[in-house]
């Protein structure tokens, strides 16, 4: 901590008002009234430097407070690489799962092609016996109907 503390030579002074002819009592009241002034000029100088260095102080930041800072984050980088790890698994099974109903997807839709031309050629079946069906009573009829059928 620093003092203002200044030295005042009130002897000197008196002494030297006294050289120059200044009356005794004059000269000594004078030598108290510069060590008063001196003196209170000291102390609101001293207060002065207190309150700076008080607010110096708050302002500056300890190795506590640096080292709380970096054990802060040291605990977000932690936390921040935990997050990171199970986002990671997370996808990787999300992944996994999309595969497998891909997979699964994709062989629902070879059965259910499967079963659709199985199904498409059933009425191609069906649908071209009819067409013979028909075709043979179009036939007959017409046969009757010219006479080419004895019937």
């Amino acid at each position: 901590m620093l003092t203002a503390a200044a030295r005042v030579d009130t002897l000197g002074y008196f002494d030297r008002l006294m050289t120059a002819g200044v009356p005794e009592a004059q000269a000594r009241v004078q030598a108290e009234l510069f060590r008063e002034q001196a003196d209170f000029q000291g102390r609101e100088l001293q207060q002065t430097i207190e309150k700076y260095d008080e607010a110096r102080r708050k302002e500056i930041a300890t190795r506590g407070d640096v080292q709380d800072v970096r054990l802060e984050i040291e605990k977000v980088r932690a936390e921040t690489e935990k997050i990171r790890s199970e986002l990671k698994t997370d996808i990787e099974k999300v992944r996994a799962e999309l595969k497998t109903d891909i997979e699964k997807l994709r062989g629902e839709t070879e059965k259910i092609r499967a079963e659709l031309k199985a199904d498409i050629e059933k009425v191609r079946y069906d649908l071209l016996k009819w067409q013979i069906g028909l075709a043979f009573g179009i036939v007959a009829i017409m046969a009757k109907g010219f006479g080419w059928i004895g019937f």
